[in-house]
């Protein structure tokens, strides 16, 4: 099988393809290293939401729903405040009346830079890198120097992405990171909505209040949130909106997996999804339910993290020291 790298155009913009192991990617390194699509051609899945028809001015206007976006910082941060350890930053309030919130921050819509891109007989990779400095105009915000740093691999093993946040300042870089991850509904060629199920390895449900953001109360699943943990619960063609939980593993092939799993019950056919145990929440969310697409988000920590009473090891909020790195990884593939 021929492995491939190679630069592309695609609505209209430069992007980057991948082709390894009956899988295909592109990644749109000009609108935030988005995975724009990522495709199973031996199997007929297409992963993420996805349009022939669409150009590059389609998905910068609404990056946060199309492929794979990177949000730094996700989520939702009260009245745009976030209050770090050494600085209290005032975030533009970008979600209107009722919820006046600063919502999923900037790198997403970034134009990024390829730093390399080949392939072997194993894989297919590319690296992208995006410098955030005073350059960008979010510094006048959030005034912290970091370097954020992406390599995306294409093999018979799925699709994995790698990322890394280097803080470069001489202040602590508050550290929130989540994917808004959009898969097609439905993901299997010439299948059914209504047969999709979704399974989510849930524990403790985060309680929101009116404004989205988190009351401090964790509370026991209902019998409708275990329908996530069973792999009965159909994650279109009703609303899902804003369901925050922590995430657990499930078993998988005799291995602890740490991961959603969407399935076609009437092929069989699964849309493995695995993060590293920095993803500690899950938010789902399908944008009213009918339009074709469903997001399992994995978050590092929860919504208005830094704000919050409760303690950094429950809330998953960290900070990184100047000098030092983060990183973070997911996996996306196939299971007949």
């Amino acid at each position: 099988m021929n492995n491939k790298s190679e630069i592309i155009t695609w609505g209209g913009m430069s992007c980057v393809k991948l082709s390894a192991g009956g899988y295909e990617a592109i990644i749109a390194n000009e609108i935030g290293s988005n995975v724009i699509r990522l495709r199973d051609n031996k199997n007929g899945l297409e992963f993420f939401r996805y349009s022939d028809k669409n150009d590059a001015d389609v998905i910068r206007q609404s990056a946060e729903v199309w492929g794979l976006p990177t949000l730094y910082l996700p989520n939702r941060f009260a009245d745009g405040v976030l209050k770090a350890s050494d600085a209290v930053y005032h975030l533009p309030v970008n979600e209107k009346a009722p919820y006046n919130n600063h919502i999923h921050g900037f790198i997403h819509k970034r134009k990024h830079e390829v730093v390399e891109h080949s392939s072997d007989s194993n894989c297919a990779w590319v690296k992208t890198r995006y410098i955030y400095d005073e350059n960008d105009e979010f510094f006048q915000y959030l005034p912290v120097r970091f370097v954020a740093e992406y390599t995306f691999t294409l093999s018979e093993n799925g699709l994995e992405q790698d990322i890394s946040f280097t803080n470069t300042s001489g202040v602590m870089l508050p550290m929130s990171l989540a994917s808004h991850t959009s898969i097609n509904s439905p993901f299997v060629d010439g299948a059914k909505e209504e047969d999709i199920r979704l399974t989510v390895p849930i524990g403790k449900r985060c309680e929101l209040n009116e404004r989205c953001l988190p009351t401090e109360k964790l509370k026991a699943p209902t019998m409708s949130d275990l329908e996530y943990k069973s792999g009965n619960k159909k994650p279109v063609l009703q609303v899902v909106d804003n369901e925050m939980y922590f995430g657990e593993t499930i078993d998988l092939d005799g291995e602890k997996f740490h991961g959603v799993i969407a399935e076609d019950i009437a092929s069989g056919k699964k849309l493995c999804y695995e993060v590293s145990d920095e993803y500690k929440f899950w938010i789902i969310w399908n944008d009213r339910g009918f339009n074709h697409y469903f997001c399992p988000e994995p978050m590092t920590a929860m919504i208005d993290a830094p704000n919050l009473s409760l303690p950094a090891d429950v809330s998953g909020y960290r900070e990184v020291k100047p000098g030092e790195t983060f990183t973070a990884h997911q996996r996306f593939f196939t299971k007949l």
